[in-house]
């Protein structure tokens, strides 16, 4: 396997990734899912309902990018509502966009990355606004220590946005001395269209925790694998299933390292 060991800095998307994005999610759809019948499309498959909320909320990216995150997440489901013909409440389209502040981390999260920390600086870059991340650090994944965290708040736009990865570039080196010319950082990330084909489009080097998304019944909101392989748009070098499981070939690789420079010193 390549080697993990040269890197000094890892970015990671938060949701889908390190955050179950699509538990949490199908959870908050349940004021309007409940409502339709057995034989609606939206519950055609279990993540039909996640995959439309998406498509709306990649509108709105698009066509508001200063919208700030928990606002679009509001929009996104009072169109999904629209769509299927149901009536929603104010508090419930309130509700979902606090939603990212308390939706539950994958059980390999924090461990994973607390393990990732005795070899890296740790960064995040999230579509999410300030409020919700800062929530879901402090709750969900409490007891991480993270050396950034660079929100579409802050930047302006979202991701898949080109711009969300020069201002993780420019920022990673100014606060961090971290140097993605140097080849110093390497993005972490389940989302196929959000994360991995912009990744290959500016050189940076990237890992696909697929969390399943790797079979097409499981592709959920992050992209079609095989489509996007066909296509030539994703580059990722390496595939886990998990934080869990790409921590510990870290480790495995990082003592093998130092294993292996004992033997010279010896």
């Amino acid at each position: 396997m390549l080697s993990l060991t040269t890197f000094r800095a890892l970015s990671f998307d938060c949701y889908g990734t390190l955050i179950d994005w699509e538990t949490g999610l199908t959870s908050d759809l349940l004021p309007i899912t409940s409502q339709l019948p057995p034989s609606h499309s939206l519950l055609s498959t279990p993540l039909e309902a996640v995959q439309r909320f998406n498509h709306h909320q990649e509108h709105i990216w698009i066509t508001q990018p200063s919208l700030s995150y928990d606002l679009a997440l509001s929009a996104a489901f009072r169109l999904l509502a629209s769509e299927a013909n149901v009536s929603v409440s104010d508090s419930d389209a309130k509700s979902i966009g606090k939603g990212p502040g308390r939706w539950s981390a994958f059980k390999d999260t924090v461990v994973g990355l607390t393990k990732l920390k005795k070899y890296y600086k740790l960064i995040i870059l999230s579509n999410v606004n300030d409020e919700n991340i800062e929530s879901a650090i402090k709750g969900p994944m409490k007891g991480v220590e993270f050396d950034a965290v660079y929100t579409a708040e802050k930047i302006g736009s979202y991701k898949p946005s080109l711009s969300n990865f020069k201002y993780l570039f420019e920022h990673a080196k100014e606060d961090l001395g971290v140097d993605k010319e140097q080849g110093e950082l390497l993005h972490v990330a389940r989302s196929l269209n959000a994360d991995h084909v912009p990744a290959k489009e500016v050189g940076l080097r990237s890992v696909f925790v697929a969390r399943g998304g790797d079979k097409p019944e499981n592709y959920g909101t992050g992209g079609d694998l095989e489509q996007l392989k066909k296509d030539g748009k994703v580059n990722f070098e390496w595939m886990f299933q998990s934080i869990g499981e790409f921590a510990d070939e870290v480790e495995r690789q990082f003592l093998e390292l130092e294993k292996g420079g004992r033997g010279k010193q010896d």
